[in-house]
């Protein structure tokens, strides 16, 4: 027996796994992770302390006991451990990814599925090369179908992550401005995005695949995949579908081999038309009814400040502060000047990892945001205050002078676009609001 399964054997008397001590259950496993500012081997004696069954460590000198597994290396051992729990499952997987709304699709598609099957979905963010071995290693024997959702921030990264969740099916949900610095470019972002496809090509799986966007069609015709399933709103699709109303909440109809249907869903934003559209698709690839489909939508109310539309007491605020890039912005942007309201604001925050693009991508926002026929702009960050001489706007250094500001200048009576990326902690801006 390998060191992996006999780490696997004592997994399964207890399939509960902690990487943090403020976390630890009793009888899990403890893996000593190591950050560029921590040494989790040297927690290893108080997560058995805490309750922890093993502790998995890399460094001999926190063998304590024989409670303390040694390995070569931690990280490695819980991604080894994760593919040789994935060769047990045996469901169908869905790999997710894309520059934006890759969230909020699994939260849709695990919404809907769950309407027939026992679906697990990547808890939260988790979708990096600790966060995929984390999500398998959660998934029950008794799960049906899976949806595991994959980022990345450099090339390389989802062909890697693909060998862990090992996805029987997949989606792109788009291609966009995102993470511009580590991979290189655009064109660096669509070779990334593309190894899921390539994945998928060469262990004969299938892709869900939006017709309307050039750029997936483009990269799936490179990748030569053999099953392809097509959503959208023009041409032969397995399913299609119109966007009939997106003020404040999506109202859309669809159709499945001409049979026409009419869905809403709890999410604000044009732009998440085609992220409703692909969990109707799944959905309906798995076989779930029409009904079951549009009560699934219906059912889903989101709470991880993605296009969130949240009422305060002065306000309607779209809470769409988790996270931000060009496409994003320019979409949010685009979104709330359309929106029917007495008075539009929008609160928007520096866009991170756009590496030498950094100051033409905040120029082109913040130009956008000039044009967007809103009430008030208020921009944030160090990145968008160098540009505070040349566009028309309010400009902070930081998100605390801005709510100091606003104390200052109650906003009220507004429909208020509050978006940045996730470093700038807009969040905080919510109170005041």
């Amino acid at each position: 027996m390998s060191q992996i399964e006999s780490i696997y054997q004592h997994y399964l008397s207890n399939p509960v796994i902690c990487t943090d001590t403020r976390n630890i259950s009793a009888g899990c496993l403890f893996f000593a992770l190591k950050g560029e500012h921590f040494d989790a081997n040297t927690f290893a004696a108080e997560a058995l302390k805490q309750g922890a069954a093993y502790a998995i460590i890399d460094n001999e000198e926190y063998l304590i006991n024989d409670s303390c597994l040694l390995v070569e290396d931690v990280l490695t051992a819980l991604q080894d451990l994760a593919r040789h729990h994935r060769t047990q499952l045996h469901i169908p997987i869905i790999g997710l990814t894309g520059s934006n709304g890759k969230t909020t699709t699994k939260e849709l598609i695990n919404a809907v599925l769950s309407a027939q099957y026992k679906t697990f979905a990547t808890k939260g963010n988790l979708n990096n090369h600790i966060g995929v071995p984390l999500s398998i290693l959660a998934i029950a024997p008794d799960t049906e179908i899976a949806v595991i959702e994959m980022g990345a921030n450099h090339q390389k990264e989802i062909e890697f992550l693909c060998t862990i969740a090992q996805p029987t099916h997949g989606m792109i949900t788009n291609i966009g401005m995102a993470h511009l610095d580590g991979f290189g470019g655009f064109e660096g972002v669509k070779k990334g995005k593309a190894e899921l496809f390539t994945y998928l090509k060469n262990t004969d799986g299938i892709a869900f695949i939006n017709r309307d966007n050039p750029y997936i069609m483009e990269m799936s015709s490179v990748a030569q995949l053999a099953h392809l399933v097509y959503y959208g709103t023009v041409g032969e699709n397995f399913v299609s579908g119109q966007l009939l109303k997106s003020d404040p909440l999506i109202e859309l109809s669809w159709k499945k081999q001409q049979e026409a249907f009419k869905a809403q869903a709890n999410l604000t934003g044009a732009y998440n038309f085609e992220n409703i559209l692909a969990a109707i698709c799944i959905a309906s690839f798995f076989e779930l009814s029409p009904d079951q489909v549009n009560k699934g939508l219906a059912a889903y109310f989101p709470n991880n400040n993605r296009s969130q539309l949240t009422k305060t007491a002065t306000n309607t605020v779209i809470c769409d502060f988790y996270n931000a890039n060009p496409s994003s912005m320019t979409a949010a942007l685009g979104n709330i000047s359309i929106l029917e309201a007495k008075n539009k604001v929008a609160i928007i925050g520096d866009m991170f990892e756009l590496g030498p693009e950094t100051e033409e991508q905040h120029n082109l926002i913040a130009a956008l945001a000039e044009k967007s026929g809103l009430d008030t702009v208020i921009l944030i960050g160090k990145h968008f205050y160098a540009l505070k001489d040349k566009f028309e706007g309010l400009f902070f250094n930081t998100p605390k002078e801005t709510e100091a500001w606003l104390k200052e200048n109650p906003v009220t009576d507004s429909l208020v676009l509050l978006k940045g990326s996730r470093g700038m902690a807009l969040e905080q801006l919510l109170p005041v609001l």
